[in-house]
């Protein structure tokens, strides 16, 4: 698989005062999106209305979380006219309030995310003061009441040529739409996963274009089942929710923060590496793990290496982040040096990995020159069998590897 360039980091070019004293800004897979959110616009239904049928709008659309494309380095984009059909003339005709009013458990609803304004198109929709091409994201999964608007789509994309891209993961599309398919996939999982209300059970209902959740007060179905009840002449009163009081107290969309660290040894001529049991032979990467409550991100890497690998360490710095919408994390990438004795490695704490190990910075230099690859892939030309393998560049791992390896240690560098 061709690994794609990463995104070009905002104002690259841009010398000041902070890119003099912490270097240039580190742009990861996933993020660099062309597409202002505007999110200040999605409870405005006037602004979702002219959006969704302006001539330069675009749908991604899913299917069972799979994107839609021409082939895996290419998403294919539809128009209003195509999922028409599916999501219905206007689903914004009607204010929120009225929508959600008007709820009704037993009717489903095809998922629909307004993603934001594409702004380098002048000729696209302008919105008081902003004009872009709007992208919104669809799911077309063939469920629940829509099943039977669903599937001649599929059969209509398919008939096009057209896929859905299997896999776990998509890391062959260009940064740009890359960015696009990741705010849309962690939307449509985040959506999927809450159907009912955390606090009282009930289901649940999207508002604010797909950035929220909340718990309608009125049914307009019998709450026997949340699909497939009976409509009721007037809407069923349903029982009091805490969700339904104070400001703004509605289900936001989640995002898990992850630490992830180049660990390099005290005298910085070693980088910690280790590896799972599932992995590929010789396959190693950075250590990683989620930041608990009432956790510094400086906590985290700390704690996360001891329980890993029994390493201990001194001081933390921020490298770069990176979205991973394997289901919503956020990459909270840095490098961190042991302290002085720190450096035994001891695997009985946490049994999450299968071996850790210190690395020369020439073992690092010349797996990441020939051995990355996606996992289970082959490496580039050049590789030995048996030597290192690392991830690919698409990974945050790999960035935090080629900084501490390639000059984050020499004299002057900076992060």
């Amino acid at each position: 698989m061709t690994i794609p360039d990463l995104p070009e980091p905002a104002f690259s070019n841009l010398e000041s005062m902070l890119s003099r004293k912490f270097g240039k800004e580190i742009a990861n897979y996933f993020s660099g999106s062309p597409l202002n959110r505007v999110s200040f616009l999605r409870t405005d239904h006037s602004f979702l209305s002219a959006a969704l049928k302006h001539s330069t709008t675009s749908f991604l659309v899913f299917n069972n979380l799979n994107p839609l494309a021409k082939d895996p380095s290419n998403l294919e984009y539809l128009s209003y006219a195509d999922v028409r059909p599916l999501i219905g003339e206007d689903p914004y005709s009607k204010s929120e309030e009225q929508l959600v009013s008007e709820y009704n458990s037993t009717v489903t609803v095809p998922q629909l995310l307004f993603l934001g304004l594409d702004e380098r198109n002048k000729q696209g929709l302008t919105f008081n003061i902003y004009t872009g091409s709007p992208f919104f994201a669809v799911d077309v999964t063939p469920q629940g009441t829509i099943q039977s608007q669903a599937e001649p789509l599929l059969q209509s994309l398919q008939s096009r040529g057209l896929r859905f891209l299997e896999g776990r993961i998509q890391a062959a599309l260009p940064a740009q739409d890359a960015a696009i398919y990741a705010q849309a996939r962690a939307l449509l999982d985040w959506n999927a996963r809450n159907p009912f209300c955390a606090q009282c059970g009930q289901p649940t209902m999207s508002i604010n274009g797909g950035m929220k959740r909340t718990c309608p007060p009125k049914d307009m179905a019998s709450l026997a089942g949340s699909v497939g009840g009976t409509v009721g002449a007037t809407p069923t009163e349903r029982p009091d929710c805490a969700t339904r009081k104070g400001i703004s107290n509605v289900c936001f969309p989640r995002t898990d923060p992850t630490v992830i660290m180049a660990v390099v040894s005290f005298d910085g001529k070693k980088v910690l590496i280790g590896r799972q049991k599932r992995w590929p032979p010789h396959w190693y990467s950075t250590l990683a793990g989620f930041v608990e409550p009432a956790e510094s991100v400086e906590e985290a890497v700390r704690r996360e290496v001891w329980e890993e690998s029994g390493v201990k360490l001194g001081r933390v710095v921020i490298h770069s982040t990176q979205p991973w919408p394997y289901p919503a994390n956020l990459m909270i990438g840095a490098v961190a040096q042991c302290i002085p004795g720190g450096e035994e490695i001891i695997l009985k704490h946490d049994p999450e990995l299968e071996d850790a190990r210190w690395a020369e910075m020439e073992e690092i230099r010349e797996a990441l020159r020939v051995g990355t690859s996606g996992l289970g892939e082959p490496a580039q030309e050049g590789y030995r069998e048996g030597n290192l393998r690392l991830p690919a560049g698409t990974a945050i791992a790999n960035q935090l590897l080629a900084a501490v390896a390639n000059g984050f240690n020499g004299e002057g560098s900076k992060i």
